[in-house]
């Protein structure tokens, strides 16, 4: 079987539509495991929006028998007024208040939901690893699922309340305005007619010259926020990398590119700024003309009808608050065109990145590695590679043949060039690298342990990081202490409490010590080396691999290493030999396990395994 490349952007399913993408995110939330908390939260959301209204269009009757009663100087009728305004202002306080309050907490759900949903699917068999490796996939997946999950979210339900708000406005104020503003009665040339509800007429044909003007004048914006989306993550993308990268920057002395680097990065947002910031300023222009306008056109409009006597002042200013819901409505998509453009954009990348986690690595069902996972059927525990091969980017053998068995206690150093593929070999056995072909034997995956060169150190406490990925009150404190003190690391015993980020503080060597520490607490059946000594001098690294045979007896042992020395700590050794179609894995020679030459024995092992064990008992 040819071994089959990585995927590459074919392997992404097509974009959908934006409407379509928007349908996605709002179904999978009201219709999923959360849909009762999510549609209680929105029912009540809407039940407030109607409310509101309701006190809305009580305050346009308010405000026609409060100017009838200014303009006929009723003194009763208008304290009357002004009695009734302070109910239905505290009413409609409250009201918004409590709205706030829902929508608030719809929000926050949601985007909770989202959140913990798209991390689960990040991380969840390793994916976030594997999507490196995908050519097309969502850039920055951390900042689209803590910032971009939150706009997404949050103004999601903001623009979906203001436009219900504005349909229903407009459903209450149109018949108002309608039987307020009554027929205009036209004279042209010989022919006379009228036209009843011109008012509406006229504010639909307001509304629809805004809302034309500002799709024309605004379009530019959609694209200018995705591109400033883009940006914004670039540069900060690079500042974490910096950061995360401080010491070996700082060792070579690369601050000055490091800094031409930020230069540009920062340079491409101003530039995508500077094209946002011009279409939001043309776009001001309008809705700052339009805005002011409104203010005396509805007036303008009704006031033949005023002047003739066919309607008092009430009624004018009626018309005129009427009008002005009526257009308000109309104008929706006027008044929020900068924020649904910048609400597109997250959208945009949520959905990306969830493309990104359902793509499929393996086109085909059946291609790439198969791994089978637990005892053969012969109930025995063991690692093979049966006709294996792994591909590299361009699709090119890796490793063109490899088949070997690795029995349960059993000690094997694989070794071979560099660029033969041994530590993508311990990958495949991870199951992190699904590209090629054949199968792979595995123990089941809780009896397995895997040590890369570089440990990692979880933030919080040293007792988290020594425990990990257990919890660390898993392990009792005297087996923690234990532990430590076995693999030389004693002085951190006080410290075990203390939360820092000990990535830091740790000398390597101190991290892959306490790498080994993790093992005598979790003692596995099966532990995978790759180059997980190279930080540790000789003496060092002989006291860890001696832990084999004096407290992990049992334990089945593969490793990665090029350091002279470590095969006396293995039965044998499996070379992999580069070849013209890709490397070869091959049995070299086999060893009796003896104590390595120069070794030291330390005392008291055997009544510190016993320590250990006693602990975790």
């Amino acid at each position: 079987m040819a071994a089959r490349p990585m995927p590459d952007s074919e392997s992404l399913p097509p974009p959908d539509s934006f409407a379509r993408r928007v349908r996605r995110l709002a179904g999978q939330y009201f219709n999923g495991e959360e849909k009762r908390k999510a549609r209680l939260l929105a029912a009540g959301l809407l039940a407030l929006t109607l409310l509101q209204i309701g006190i809305q269009v009580r305050f346009n009757v308010w405000n026609r028998d409060f100017f009838n009663a200014l303009e006929q100087r009723d003194r009763p009728a208008f304290f009357g007024q002004m009695g009734l305004f302070v109910g239905l202002t505290l009413a409609s306080m409250a009201t918004a208040v409590f709205q706030l309050y829902v929508r608030q907490l719809l929000q926050l759900h949601w985007r909770e939901w989202l959140v913990f949903r798209l991390q689960h699917r990040w991380l969840e068999g390793g994916r976030h690893y594997q999507l490196g490796f995908l050519d097309g996939a969502a850039d920055n997946p951390d900042q689209r699922i803590s910032e971009n999950t939150r706009w997404a979210t949050a103004m999601a339900v903001e623009l979906a309340i203001g436009l219900i708000t504005s349909a229903l406005m407009l459903v209450s104020f149109v018949g108002i305005l309608w039987t307020l503003s009554g027929p205009l009665h036209v004279a042209l040339g010989g022919t006379e007619f009228d036209i009843p509800g011109y008012m509406v007429f006229a504010a639909l044909l307001y509304a629809g010259i805004g809302s034309f003007l500002t799709w024309r004048i605004g379009r530019p914006m959609v694209q200018a926020n995705v591109r400033r989306n883009e940006a914004e993550s670039d540069h900060r993308f690079a500042l974490v990398r910096i950061r995360e990268s401080g010491e070996g920057v700082a060792l070579i002395r690369g601050e000055a590119d490091e800094e031409r680097g930020l230069r540009q990065a920062f340079l491409h947002v101003a530039d995508v700024m500077r094209d946002l910031m011009l279409s939001e300023r043309r776009l001001m222009w309008l809705t700052s003309a339009y805005g002011m306008l409104l203010t005396v056109f509805p007036v303008l409009v009704a006031s033949p009808r005023y002047f003739s006597g066919a309607i008092t002042l009430g009624v004018l200013m009626q018309i005129s608050s009427a009008f002005g819901q009526v257009t308000t409505s109309l104008n929706w998509f006027v008044d929020n065109f900068p924020r649904i453009a910048d609400w597109r954009s997250h959208v945009e990348r949520v959905a990306e990145l969830e493309d990104t986690l359902e793509a499929e690595l393996l086109t085909e069902a059946g291609e790439g590695i198969r791994i089978e996972e637990g005892a053969e059927p012969d109930g025995r525990e063991v690692l093979a590679f049966r006709d294996l091969q792994i591909a590299q980017s361009d699709g090119s053998s890796l490793i063109a043949e490899a088949n070997a068995e690795i029995a349960a206690g059993e000690r094997v150093l694989i070794v071979g060039e560099s660029g033969t593929g041994k530590s993508t070999l311990f990958r495949a056995i991870a199951g992190l690298w699904p590209w090629g072909g054949g199968e792979i034997r595995i123990p089941p995956r809780e009896a397995m342990s895997f040590m890369p060169q570089r440990p990692y150190l979880p933030l919080g406490t040293l007792a988290g990081a020594l425990a990990y990925p257990q919890p660390a009150d898993r392990f009792p404190a005297e087996a923690q202490a234990a532990a430590l003190t076995r693999c030389g690391l004693k002085h951190l015993v006080p410290r075990l409490a203390e939360t820092e980020r000990w990535d830091r503080i740790l000398s390597l060597g101190e991290q892959q010590r306490l790498a080994f520490a993790r093992l005598l607490l979790h003692r596995p059946r099966w532990v995978f080396l790759d180059e997980a000594t190279a930080a540790l001098d000789e003496e060092n690294q002989d006291t860890m691999m001696r832990l084999f045979r004096e407290e992990l007896e049992g334990t089945a042992l593969v490793s990665i290493g090029h350091r002279p020395g470590l095969d006396v700590y293995h039965d044998r050794t499996l070379s992999l030999v580069r070849g013209a179609d890709g490397a070869k894995l091959t049995a070299r020679r086999r060893r009796d396990r003896r104590q390595p030459e120069g070794a030291r024995d330390m005392a008291g092992q055997g009544g510190l395994r016993r320590l250990l064990r006693g602990a975790r008992g």
